[in-house]
């Protein structure tokens, strides 16, 4: 509705409508293109970054490279524990079993040497039941004692170092028992001489032995016998212990056979090509 007399000019206005639409076109034409353009692009962009979380990144690979038959440091300390481990347990076995020192004549405990006159001069007398009862006693408080050697011996190995590893593994055919004759003879001893003591008390060695010593010292003009048996006997049973120990090393170096695992054929395989 219009008023104050003014004529209406509707040609003049849609002129000007037609103007203004026509300015306005180029934006219009502009916004429609960038909205367009981001409709494309974005699906574009959302499928690149996941398909970049699927793609493995990109990492530079580290090549270890190990030589065929040599083992690594790992395999060398492990089998070399391994194998002292299964030595020492077998000879401990072995020597605390009944018999394990009275059936083997290489550990066999026998008078001392300097009661070994008397132990003659006892037999000659017709004394053999005596003499005989002494040796027997003095071989099972070995045995009793050789049950406390297996946890020295695996806490001995447990505090080896590497280099103590190699220097066995490459060193002489008794340097493991070297090592252990250095590193548990303090131990052993501890251990076994008060197990030796009740033992030669439990058996009836420590009055077999000096029953034996008092009837030599009564025979005139005789050096007298020391009746203490005990530490002798304990010194007895660690040598033998020591022995077995030395018999089992040189076993698995020298026999292929004795090698009973993957790993100590390979470690103990490659101790032999070193020494070729």
């Amino acid at each position: 509705m219009f008023c104050c007399g003014q004529s209406f000019n509707l040609s003049g206005i849609i002129a000007i409508m037609k103007l203004s639409l026509m300015d306005k076109i180029p934006l219009l034409n502009l916004l429609l293109l960038q909205m367009k353009t981001t409709l494309l692009i974005a699906p574009l962009l959302i499928l690149t970054t996941l398909s970049s979380f699927n793609k493995p990144s990109r990492i530079t690979p580290v090549t270890i490279t190990v030589q065929p038959g040599i083992p690594s440091t790992f395999d060398i300390d492990g089998g070399l524990r391994q194998a002292l481990v299964l030595g020492t347990s077998k000879s401990s076995d072995q020597l605390s079993a009944v018999n394990g020192f009275f059936g083997n004549a290489a550990v066999k405990i026998l008078f001392p040497p300097q009661a070994q006159r008397a132990e003659k001069t006892l037999r000659s007398l017709g004394l053999n039941k005596l003499c005989d009862d002494v040796i027997l006693s003095l071989n099972r408080a070995a045995e009793d004692a050789a049950k406390q050697a297996k946890p020295i011996f695996v806490s001995a190995i447990k505090r080896m170092t590497i280099q103590d590893v190699t220097n066995i593994l490459l060193g002489s055919q008794d340097a493991a028992t070297q090592y252990f004759k250095r590193t548990t003879t303090a131990d052993l001893t501890a251990k076994f001489k008060p197990v030796i003591q009740v033992s030669l008390n439990k058996v009836g060695a420590t009055k077999y032995y000096a029953d034996a010593a008092k009837e030599y010292n009564k025979i005139p003009f005789v050096k007298k016998m020391n009746p203490d048996i005990s530490d002798y006997t304990t010194q007895k049973a660690i040598d033998g212990l020591f022995y077995e120990i030395a018999i089992e090393e040189l076993n698995i170096r020298k026999n292929i056979g004795a090698r009973s695992t993957p790993l100590l054929h390979k470690v103990f395989g490659f101790a032999d090509s070193k020494k070729q």
